[in-house]
């Protein structure tokens, strides 16, 4: 099991010793910077064993049949821009972007990726405040604040004018996305740090309690929950009737989004975070013991695996195109793999660790760093082709569309490029 960030020496002490530790649903911003890796690897091997379940209500209600949101040349209305998570932008930036503008939050810091959809940046804080800004301008259009300043570090999901969005007591909120007013709430029993993605209508969202619960869109009312043996921390991918689920009980879950029953799971050895990208048959991701796997989805089956002799944790989530799969890892590399063999293409060396995912933009891709910079790097060699230095760190991941790109940094600034007008 993963611990909810970093364990109290009490808890890692019990941890150790094999004791149960009682939940923290509650986090401060001052718990929230980054994980153990010993306390990780210590927890996977001692904690785990629940067997998974799915459970449905007794009369689940029925799907609605509305389209789910895509990335478009306009819109970035998920964590990796669609459904499969591809992490693959419709639109281009200029060869040299701009800086446009930035919005500085006061005592703030952000390791939430941000969404674009109809003209507005949304995004939340670890002080638990969420944000609507213009994407033209970076000017405030509406802020909700969460109970007791329960933070976010998961990415809002936005859907037929509504953002979704969990913080970090459990707490998963449905607010109008023009006006910021709360539409509903349901509460998991531990912190969200996986984004939301959406089936026929229904909202995916996963808890540190290990389930993934399925909802109604419009009412929040409960559809379907599946239980797996240890924390979900990735964002759902969905495809067609299918989602998947890259647990922190070492397992890809493969999950019947009708029925909210398993079709199968993959071994993979140990925890992971990381979101699976999919292209086709295969599902692209990589896991805490810094092994990069590629699954074949259909036959529930590992095609690849990537493992370099000093590899770090990957909670960098892969963009995927059909031409290369490029991640981040915490050794400071990013690298580009080629998606049949596996086989390296290049590594591109920054400064810190990369937890941030990066996003392919034309012939680029960019992706920040724990170093305070983002970095546009030539998918073909992996050559730097343009940098910018920030005050502050990127966890967060960039978000890409109409032709402007947005990603904020620990120290609480947005940030936005893109072509001088």
């Amino acid at each position: 099991m993963l611990p909810r960030r970093e364990a109290s020496p009490p808890a890692l002490a019990a941890i150790r010793a094999g004791r149960p530790v009682a939940p923290r649903k509650r986090n401060t911003a001052a718990h929230l910077r980054r994980w153990s890796a010993v306390g990780i690897l210590v927890s996977y091997g001692l904690l785990a064993g629940a067997p998974h379940a799915a459970e449905e209500s007794p009369t689940p209600p029925a799907a609605e049949t509305e389209p789910s949101p895509r990335a478009t040349a306009t819109q970035w209305p998920l964590f990796r821009g669609d459904p499969l998570s591809s992490g693959v932008a419709h639109c281009e930036l200029p060869d040299k972007p701009s800086l446009l503008w930035k919005h500085k939050v006061k005592d703030g810091a952000f390791e939430a990726t941000a969404a674009i959809v109809d003209n507005t940046v949304f995004v939340g804080d670890l002080d638990g405040v969420f944000y609507a800004l213009d994407l033209n301008s970076g000017k405030r259009k509406w802020t909700f604040q969460t109970k007791e300043q329960d933070g976010f570090i998961a990415s809002p999901a936005v859907y037929n004018q509504r953002v979704y969005i969990g913080d970090l007591f459990g707490r998963f909120y449905c607010l109008h996305a023009e006006t910021g007013k709360k539409l509903w709430e349901y509460e998991t029993k531990a912190e969200i740090d996986s984004s939301a993605n959406f089936y026929r209508g229904n909202v995916l969202v996963g808890s540190q309690d290990a389930t993934l619960y399925c909802l109604g869109a419009k009412t929040g009312k409960l559809i379907w929950k599946y239980t797996i043996e240890d924390q979900i921390r990735c964002t759902p991918t969905v495809v067609k009737t299918r989602c998947f689920v890259a647990g922190c009980d070492g397992k890809l879950h493969i999950i019947d989004l009708e029925k909210g029953a398993s079709v199968a799971n993959v071994d993979i050895g140990g925890p992971t975070m990381a979101t699976p990208a999919v292209r086709g048959d295969l599902a692209y991701f990589g896991s805490e013991a810094g092994v990069f796997f590629c699954v074949n989805w259909k036959q529930a089956s590992v095609v690849w695996r990537y493992e370099p002799k000093r590899g770090r944790g990957v909670r960098s989530s892969a963009a995927a195109s059909g031409e290369i799969v490029v991640y981040g890892n915490q050794n400071r590399q990013v690298r580009g793999l080629d998606p049949a063999s596996g086989k390296q293409l290049w590594t591109f060396t920054a400064k810190q660790r990369v937890d941030s995912s990066p996003v392919i933009v034309g012939r680029r891709a960019f992706v920040g760093s724990s170093d305070g910079r983002l970095y546009g790097l030539n998918l073909k060699s992996g050559k730097k082709e343009w940098e910018y230095e920030a005050g502050g760190g990127f966890a967060a991941s960039p978000a890409v569309a109409a032709g402007k790109l947005v990603i904020a940094t620990d120290d609480g600034v947005v940030y936005c490029f893109g072509k001088q007008p």
